[in-house]
């Protein structure tokens, strides 16, 4: 029920893309927040939250053209008031409340606010590059597993993931490029190759940003991110490999 409302979000209209992903962007974005209080850090919620929903929304108006590009220089200024509200807030480690704030930002609402550029390549909005792109994710997820669990026996980096193995690796590349080839036939709004090169960066960056959230949960010494999603932990937990992936697959497009 969840994923058939998730992905008629997508499909529905770039409104009801805007709503859904504005509400992964500040969920995930309180969820950091909350997962770095188990560390003791303090970051400065209220004003990351208001930073990320700026920044998402700011970026559909510009692309839109219902903004000017210029207004979105205002982030900056935005930012360093993170130093500044710190010097009032007399809470401990005030620049690693500073360093985690901003990260929050880059690490949760940078990516989410940039999947907008894949819906709007082509002008008007366009939903099948970003269904696209989740798929080829469930494919490199499901490919994993599967060669993992029959073939799986060489670790892919243990001190931080045990159950991950270059076997479930290969399986998970194999099945995202065949998944990718089988985009390129079915949904035309990118060329073969695009869809080819999406799927070795799904391969590559989307184990590392699964990587990547299991060394930050460690580091604090939680378990899973969060309990909003029953049985799939929280939104990083979800989200992790789409977070990573988002930024080097708009590059890729952007440039060829």
């Amino acid at each position: 029920m969840g994923a058939a409302l998730f992905i008629g979000g997508i499909i529905f209209s770039e409104w009801t893309f805007l709503l859904l992903f504005l509400g992964l962007t500040l969920l995930g974005t309180l969820e950091f927040y909350k997962l770095t209080g188990a560390a003791g850090i303090k970051p400065n919620k209220t004003l990351g939250v208001l930073l990320a929903a700026g920044i998402f929304i700011s970026i559909f108006l510009i692309d839109k053209e219902y903004m000017p590009a210029e207004l979105l220089y205002l982030a900056l200024p935005v930012l360093f008031l993170t130093f500044v509200l710190e010097l009032y807030r007399k809470q401990p480690q005030p620049f690693t409340n500073i360093a985690f704030t901003i990260l929050g930002v880059l690490y949760i609402a940078v990516p989410f606010s940039l999947l907008q550029l894949l819906g709007h390549l082509q002008g008007e909005y366009r939903w099948q590059p970003i269904l696209g792109l989740l798929l080829l994710i469930w494919a490199a997820d499901t490919g994993a597993y599967i060669a993992g669990k029959n073939f799986g026996k060489h670790k892919l980096l243990e001190r931080v993931s045990p159950g991950k193995t270059w076997e479930g690796w290969i399986g998970g590349t194999v099945l995202t490029v065949l998944v990718g080839w089988g985009l390129a036939v079915v949904f035309h709004d990118l060329e073969l190759y695009q869809w080819i090169g999406i799927a070795v960066i799904v391969s590559i960056f989307g184990v590392l940003g699964d990587l990547a959230e299991s060394l930050l949960k460690r580091s604090l010494g939680v378990k899973d991110s969060g309990t909003l999603l029953p049985g799939h932990g929280g939104i990083l937990d979800r989200f992790d490999s789409l977070i990573m992936v988002i930024p080097f697959i708009v590059a890729f497009l952007k440039i060829f």
